[in-house]
Formats: C-alpha cells, structure tokens, sequence
C-alpha cells in the first residue's frame, strides 16, 4: 500500500477536509505554500500518465473537488495553484495520483 491507500484505510492519520466517495483532499505534511492541500483519488491510480479512459470522470472530478477546497478556503479571489507531478524529474514523491493545492502567497514563474 502507497502512504495515500494508508491514509484513505485510516491507518495513517491526516488532517482531512473534504472527503466522498471517489476523493480525499487534506493538508500537506510538508507544505510549500501557507495552504498546500493534496487531492487525491480513492482509486489507486499511480500517476497521471497511467490513467485510463475509464478514469476521465474520475478525473474531471479530482478537479472540480480541488477547486471546491480551493473555495472553502478562501483562497478565489486571491488565487492559488493546482499542480500534479509526474515520475521523478517532475517532482513526483508518492506512486499514487495526487494534486497539490497550494495559496495564500504569490506563485512564480516558471514553477521549479
């Protein structure tokens, strides 16, 4: 099991905001931002590259849930970023499908 399968079987605690039946969103252990919220998936899907076409309405859903904790945390009007990471180079720590929410402070660009 991926540290995220754990934390979804209760198994690890996490400071959860926003669950269903298809997602999890909840705070980073290690924030970037003043928020950084990880939305991810119930369905163990290891990266973005490996989803299938049955998973497109998972996937619209993984979004519009992120901008949904995006909003209850205020974070609308002032902005905030969605990144998802994929394989190593781009910066991808756990095998399980995950978007980062982070806000609360201005982003750069380019990212990284």
């Amino acid at each position: 099991m991926t540290l995220f399968e754990r934390i979804i079987a209760r198994q690890i605690p996490a400071k959860i905001l926003f669950e269903d039946e298809h997602v999890l969103a909840f705070h980073d252990i290690q924030p970037q931002a003043p928020v950084h919220v990880l939305v991810i998936p119930r369905k163990p899907i290891p990266r973005i590259g490996e989803a299938l076409p049955d998973d497109q309405a998972l996937l619209g859903h993984l979004l519009l849930k992120a901008a949904e904790v995006a909003r209850t945390l205020g974070l609308e009007t002032s902005g905030y970023r969605l990144v998802i990471n994929h394989g190593r180079d781009g910066g991808e720590s756990v095998p399980h499908l995950h978007c980062h929410l982070l806000g609360k402070r201005p982003m750069s660009w380019p990212p990284g």
